[in-house]
């Protein structure tokens, strides 16, 4: 069973990235790490990160750009971080609800960003399709189920802030009845019904978008792990072995890794995420839970569950990880005891699958904002751009911020100017201790109120307070 990552430093260990995850292990490509920034190098941008926003930022550059010098520095291998280790969900979705997004940018604003997420969610699919690489690129949905009466005037909300944005009859309400029709997992009461959405193979894509980098001239140096983060009129990225100069632009890529920045220390709270994955059912338990269109599944709990269908036959439930470390220390992601209730919790969804084995399990960290709006920008006079923020919905928003981020660089708009993570600038998070207070307060209280929901038990009387707190 695939455990919590390592860190790896030296090129003879790069068999062991495959244990990061079952992504990377089955993404049938070389994990050997590529050459390490040496020496001073200049190039025209250079950006910090390996995952999905560097590398989607790298790509339009180029595509858009003939002749433009890109170079991507990466602290392990591309697809390290979240981009090879999330639930595989390519989502409609803006990291704030559909309801946020109407109250607190209004309804035209709110219509705008929704169809922008649709179409970037066809747009990886189309790259995939362009560039000539299988991630698994499957338009599957998303299907938001209430288990429990509890969970219904939950789904019912968010249909009706999809109406008022004119996006209606795209996420439709579904009963109990037609619910289960889909997918037979216990305690349904009603679903919402989001069919344009997708499913990826992440490392699959990520590694696909690493390699067409290179083949449009972008350089990718790995295991070259940022020291120093250097503004100004020739920014510059520092590794222990060299340094990156750039003419045009350093770009800051790293989500929840930009933590270890000091200038990103209070920008980001990395928010840890765990996975478990059963080995692959055989045809008589896929016909007892039904689930033939492979969507995106979850429900309304406050700790928040996701399900993946993948193309081997296996079921990956994914959940939130570890509680939050002082000082956002990112050397423990796994929390054991969550990973057991986790396997507990996939078979009471799925009764027949009682006995199952789990052939994986694996953690990691995606990026929070204080207001959890994402971020886009690009300040001339420093030179540096920034892309991060995704709260766990980065597959597909990773997309459509660079494509705004390249054209800021470059003086090309892309008409997509308009989103509210453009030029946002979220509130920062409190100072330690505080900010370690706040968030444990919050992750036990909304445990203490899905325990109570399950019992069928009232809320805590601290529920309102939690939800305040930990409201978009």
């Amino acid at each position: 069973m695939n455990m919590r990552p390592q860190t790896l430093t030296a090129a003879s260990e790069a068999p062991a990235y495959r244990d990061t995850s079952y992504w990377l292990e089955t993404c049938q490509d070389d994990l050997t790490p590529r050459a390490q920034l040496k020496g001073q190098v200049t190039v025209d941008v250079a950006i910090l990160g390996g995952g999905f926003s560097g590398l989607w930022t790298a790509y339009y550059l180029l595509r858009d750009n003939p002749g433009l010098q890109v170079a991507i520095l990466e602290k392990d291998v591309c697809g390290y971080g979240a981009s090879g280790r999330n639930g595989g969900w390519c989502s409609s979705r803006y990291p704030l609800d559909a309801g946020t997004l109407a109250k607190r940018y209004g309804v035209e604003i709110g219509h705008k960003t929704l169809q922008a997420m649709y179409d970037a969610v066809e747009e990886v699919g189309r790259v995939c399709q362009q560039e000539g690489f299988d991630a698994e690129y499957r338009q599957t949905g998303i299907l938001s189920l209430a288990r429990g009466k509890a969970q219904v005037p939950a789904i019912q909300a968010a249909h009706r802030a999809y109406e008022r944005l004119g996006f209606g009859e795209q996420n439709r309400l579904l009963g109990a009845e037609e619910a289960s029709e889909k997918v037979r997992a216990t305690q349904v009461e009603g679903a919402l019904h989001s069919p344009r959405s997708a499913t990826v193979h992440p490392a699959k894509l990520v590694r696909g978008l690493a390699h067409a980098v290179e083949r449009l001239g972008g350089v990718i140096y790995e295991q070259s792990s940022v020291t120093a983060f250097e503004p100004g009129a020739t920014p510059r990225l520092h590794t222990d072995n060299g340094v990156l100069i750039a003419r045009k632009a350093i770009v800051a890529a790293g989500e929840a890794y930009l933590t270890q920045q000091p200038r990103y220390r209070r920008t980001l709270l990395p928010m840890s995420s765990l996975i478990v994955l059963t080995q692959p059912l055989s045809p008589a338990q896929w016909a007892s839970i039904g689930w033939a269109d492979g969507e995106g599944l979850g429900s309304q709990v406050n700790m928040v569950d996701y399900f993946t269908k993948t193309t081997d036959g296996r079921i990956l439930y994914g959940s939130r990880g570890a509680p939050y470390h002082m000082h956002s220390n990112m050397d423990q992601p796994w929390d054991a005891a969550t990973a057991k209730t986790m396997r507990e919790t996939l078979v009471e969804w799925f009764p027949a699958l009682d006995g199952i084995a789990f052939t994986h399990s694996w953690a990691g960290y995606l990026g929070v904002s204080r207001d959890w709006t994402p971020t886009i920008s690009f300040d001339p006079q420093s030179k540096v751009g920034q892309l991060f923020g995704y709260t766990g919905r980065g597959v597909s928003t990773t997309n459509i911020s660079a494509r705004i981020l390249a054209g800021m660089i470059t003086g090309k708009p892309t008409g997509l100017e308009f989103l509210p993570s453009v030029g946002n600038r979220s509130p920062q998070w409190e100072p330690e201790p505080a900010r370690w207070l706040g968030v444990r307060y919050v992750q036990d209280g909304f445990a203490r109120m899905d325990a109570a929901a399950k019992a069928g038990d009232p809320a805590p009387l601290d529920a309102p307070l939690v939800r305040q707190l930990s409201k978009q």
